[in-house]
């Protein structure tokens, strides 16, 4: 079996995904691999951040540009490096999940794409497809669906 040279992660901030880029961290440092971490987003207009900022008061810094994308990349920088992976890629990407990470297995010629299952067992998943049963479909390259929600 060859050793995966990149990886690919997917994470959406919620402790579901972190589960999925301790897994890949895991794969990465035992390989030798790069891992690139990445987080998929929308970016805001000024109506939407007007509208946050009328509800969040003091708190509506928070919604401004990628703050929180680069929060939530920085986390799972902490836990990869936690878990073994030595060289770590941070990327955020503009769009729908599903698409982002395909672009991006693509762009940096990736061996395996890791998500984790959240969505995949459920109504919604099911009927209108999810992140994990997406890119399983859709990848061509290798895609690991790492159990983090029972």
């Amino acid at each position: 079996m060859t050793a995966y040279r990149t990886i690919v992660v997917g994470t959406d901030g919620s402790d579901s995904s972190y589960v999925a880029v301790e897994k890949a961290a895991s794969l990465a440092g035992a390989a030798g691999s790069t891992l690139v971490v990445a987080c998929a987003y929308y970016p805001t207009d000024d109506r939407d951040v007007a509208a946050a900022a009328d509800v969040l008061k003091d708190e509506a810094y928070q919604v401004r540009g990628s703050a929180p994308t680069n929060e939530i990349l920085r986390t799972a920088r902490d836990r990869a490096i936690a878990a073994g992976a030595t060289e770590i890629v941070e990327r955020a990407v503009v769009g729908e999940p599903v698409d982002s990470l395909l672009a991006l297995v693509k762009e940096v010629q990736a061996d395996l794409l890791v998500v984790g299952n959240r969505g995949l067992n459920t109504l919604t998943g099911r009927l209108l497809g999810s992140v994990p049963s997406d890119v399983a479909r859709k990848s061509h390259s290798d895609v690991l669906i790492v159990h983090t929600v029972r």
